[in-house]
């Protein structure tokens, strides 16, 4: 009686493994695809070594810069009048910045909105073209300064 028991307690346990095995076997991923060794995540054509066609949720994404040059050329530039980090940096001046993006619609080096619908950006290219122009904006803001500061001591000068 109790081999009995035990016999059928053995044959419950593995019906239900076999039957968890099988279940887990059929339950694909139905989002993710494999292609010439490129996955897929929502799209079953991957043309890069992962694909991600819709949001992705993540706390931190690292990018290595691979041979790009951060724009400390722009500072680089400004403290010693050019740069060995990028030697044909130039700021523009700008009334040449104004007359470009009357012309263009864009800052300089910056793809159009046209250009990105089609094209895409790499997220390194563009981060490091965004500080590129927050260091060119810091370089304005800083000759700006320095124009207030000399029009407010002609105004002190004025007033004695």
């Amino acid at each position: 009686m109790k081999i009995q028991i035990l016999m059928k307690n053995i044959l419950l346990i593995v019906v239900a493994l076999v039957s968890i095995v099988c279940n887990a076997q059929r339950d694909t991923f139905e989002n993710i695809s494999e292609k010439n060794g490129k996955i897929g995540i929502g799209t079953n054509n991957p043309d890069e070594l992962l694909t991600v066609k819709g949001k992705i949720h993540t706390q931190e994404v690292l990018v290595d810069l691979q041979g790009a040059v951060a724009p400390d050329y722009v500072f680089e530039w400004y403290a010693q009048g050019t740069s060995t980090l990028k030697s044909e940096y130039q700021l523009l001046p700008l009334p040449a910045l104004e007359e470009f993006i009357l012309e263009h619609k864009h800052l300089p080096k910056v793809p159009s909105a046209e250009t990105l619908e089609k094209e895409g950006m790499s997220l390194k290219e563009m981060n490091l073209l965004l500080l590129e122009k927050v260091e060119e904006l810091t370089l304005y803001t800083l000759k700006q300064q320095k124009e207030i500061d000399g029009l407010k001591e002609k105004l002190l000068e004025l007033g004695e």
